[in-house]
């Protein structure tokens, strides 16, 4: 008898997905990933990059922070969302990563496919939900496992993540669309009605919130920070002020011609976002998601004298006197 591991059964050959979900691909003449797209969440993400330090603390006692790319993730990709495989693939393209696994459910996979073979991703698997997230964590007779998990998903994906969160890093728990919109004094309610109806559009587990400037607006951005939530949409006069005053939201947008839906497919910011109030503590996915930075310290004979005097009154206070000897040379 073989043995599969939990959730093999379901992995189908994106050659057969793309055969039966053809319906859902593009035209031949056209793209499923627009260059505009494309080009302008590279450049973005690109400028996020951040810069090696190296310091000499004091004479003899160097210290280096470089950042090096991830060598493996896996992406999931809820079905057919092409442009959350660019908000995740893209960047970790720009990053360096040396493999790229997506995972997307068999519904829509040719989709998908197709969009990654555009970006030059070759390693594709028709395979949705919390089995994906199980292969990425633990491997599977076929598909090897990931450093790192990224993409959002329903309810089921994001526990998922976070219950294999100790086995294998994850990007930031992304769930449900949420959305408020704070409007202030003559905001328009025909955008806001807009707003809500866009991130509604995901499904009934959706969060879509108005919250009103009556005069408080202390308290409404207090209302706001509370929610934490992945999308906010400010509106209305002194929207600016506001702003400033926000301190926990995954992605602000501000004024009326300031759509998310914009931010969902367009404009270089990403939208994978933190939800579920996570917002108090991380931010969505950016260049450093794709990355790690490493610490390397050069001390000469000097340098390490210089600061044995600090290390052995530490160490006795620790009880730690294997640490004193180790700088004893």
């Amino acid at each position: 008898m073989s043995h599969r591991r939990p959730g093999e059964e379901q992995i189908r050959d994106v050659r057969a997905a793309d055969e039966q979900d053809k319906r859902d691909g593009p035209e031949e003449d056209e793209e499923p990933v627009p260059d505009t797209a494309r080009g302008l969440i590279a450049e973005r993400h690109e400028a996020q990059r951040p810069s090696d330090v190296k310091l000499e603390v004091r004479p003899g006692v160097e210290l280096e922070r470089r950042w090096t790319p991830l060598a493996s993730v896996g992406i999931y990709v809820p079905r057919g969302l092409v442009s959350t495989l660019v908000m995740c693939a893209v960047p970790a393209l720009v990053a360096g990563v040396d493999r790229i696994a997506i995972a997307t459910p068999p519904a829509g996979a040719g989709l998908v496919a197709a969009a990654a073979r555009l970006l030059g991703i070759d390693e594709v698997w028709a395979l949705g939900g919390p089995p994906a997230i199980a292969a990425f964590a633990y491997g599977t007779e076929t598909i090897p496992r990931v450093d790192k998990i990224c993409g959002p998903g329903g309810a089921y994906v994001n526990e998922a993540k976070l219950l294999v969160s100790r086995e294998v890093a994850i990007d930031l728990p992304a769930g449900p669309s949420e959305v408020v919109v704070l409007a202030g004094q003559g905001a328009d309610p025909l955008v806001a009605e807009l707003e809500l109806a866009a991130q509604g559009e995901h499904g009934p587990d959706s969060c879509c919130r108005l919250v009103a400037v009556d005069g408080d607006a202390a308290a409404a951005v207090a209302e706001v920070d509370v929610m934490a939530p992945e999308h906010l949409v400010v509106l209305g006069e002194g929207a600016e002020e506001l702003v400033a005053q926000v301190r926990n939201a995954g992605a602000i947008f501000v004024g009326p011609f300031s759509s998310v839906a914009a931010g969902d497919y367009a404009t270089g910011g990403n939208h994978v976002l933190p939800t579920g109030g996570w917002a108090r503590a991380v931010g969505g996915i950016g260049l450093e998601t794709f990355l790690k930075p490493v610490t390397i310290q050069r001390l000469t004979e000097g340098g390490l004298a210089s600061l044995r005097p600090t290390v052995e009154a530490l160490a006795a206070a620790e009880g730690m006197p294997a640490h004193a000897a180790a700088v004893r040379r």
